[in-house]
This record gives C-alpha cells, structure tokens and sequence, in this order.
C-alpha cells in the first residue's frame, strides 16, 4: 500500500480516502483507484459502472437510495467544491438515520466512500462542480428512492446555506450566504422525510 490513507468515518460503513498525489513544476499525478491498495485497506468492493455530472453553484442533489438493488459509491471532485452527504438508512443498524458529511474538492483531492444501505446527496459550494463516482451496482431505473435533504429527523446541517424549515422538502426560502438560490429538481423538491419514507413494524 502506501498510494492512499484510508480514514474510518463515524459511521460505519463511510471511509474518506486520500491518494497520494506527486507534483511538481509540471502538474500533478495522482492514481485515482486501485485496486491492489483498496484491497489492503480493507475495501473489497467491485465497481460496473462509472458516472459523472456537472452542476452549477447551488445545485443540490438528493438524497436518493435505490431501494432494491443498493450501490455502494466511491465520489469525487475533479473541478469545484461540493459538501457531499450519506445518511445511513440499515435496518438495525446502531447509528439509522445519522448522517455524515465531507468538503470534495479538485483542490483537497479527497474520496468519499458510501456502502450499500445509505442515501447520497450532495450540495455545490463554487460556480460548478463535476462530480465523479463509481458504484458497485448498476443504476436500475423505477428503483430509486429519496428522503427530504431537510428533514429535521436527520439534521444535516449544510455549510453556508441559509434558510428555515417549512416544512417540505421545497427549497424556496434557502439560499447560500452569497445570496446564490437553492437549485432542485421536481423529483428532489418531494421526497418525504426519514419517518414517512420508512414504516417498520
């Protein structure tokens, strides 16, 4: 090993990953994934696919699961900045409906680490972002599901955003410090909060 630091968050299941990065007068170079070093960190899990998105300064996306076929994802940043969330969602689990959130950066270089059982959702902090992941099952359409990014149960408290709760999962009131409006989309303005998503017996 030795191209990556592996750091256990709170929540089980959540690891922050650092690659090392060589620069010099020329730029940088950096591995972004290996396998061989995942592996001797404890990190055995197999990625099919691939995915990459560019959002604008106050985009928000999510949280969304897939309710059936769970992804583990391993997200990054290769331009901007973004705060970047899982909400643990495992049935049992010592720490349901906790969250934990991390600044990705192009700058910082981090990973971000989400098992299977968790909701994502992330929020853009620079005029854009993109936003890389790979995931360890393949994206399965009519299965996804989503809770409200708001949802006073959780408590996810978003750096630099400003605004009261309403309510609802609408981001109409909210707004960076910079005065930059809170952006969804239709879908992501009505997902429920932690208690009317999840009715266990």
């Amino acid at each position: 090993m030795g191209q990556i630091k592996v750091e256990k968050c709170p929540i089980e299941g959540l690891y922050v990953i650092e690659p090392v990065v060589h620069g010099d007068d020329r730029g940088y170079f950096s591995e972004t994934y290996n396998q061989k070093d995942m592996e001797e960190a404890g990190l055995d899990m197999k990625f099919v696919q691939d995915n990459q998105s560019g959002s604008t300064k106050g985009v928000l996306r999510g949280l969304h699961f897939q309710k059936h076929y769970p992804q583990g994802k391993l997200v990054r940043v290769i331009r901007g900045s973004v705060f970047d969330v899982a909400v643990d969602l495992r049935a049992g689990s010592k720490t349901y409906g906790q969250w934990y959130g991390v600044e990705l950066s192009e700058e910082n270089k981090k990973q971000f680490y989400i098992s299977e059982g968790f909701a994502h959702g992330f929020l853009v902090l620079t005029d854009t972002a993109e936003f890389c992941y790979k995931c360890t099952d393949f994206y399965h359409p009519g299965d996804e599901g989503g809770l409200a990014w708001n949802d006073p149960e959780i408590g996810i408290q978003w750096p630099h955003l400003k605004g009261e709760y309403s309510g609802s999962a609408s981001p109409e009131g909210y707004c960076l410090e910079d005065g930059t409006p809170l952006n969804m989309s239709e879908k992501d303005k009505n997902w429920n909060g932690l208690k009317d998503t999840f009715k266990f017996e």
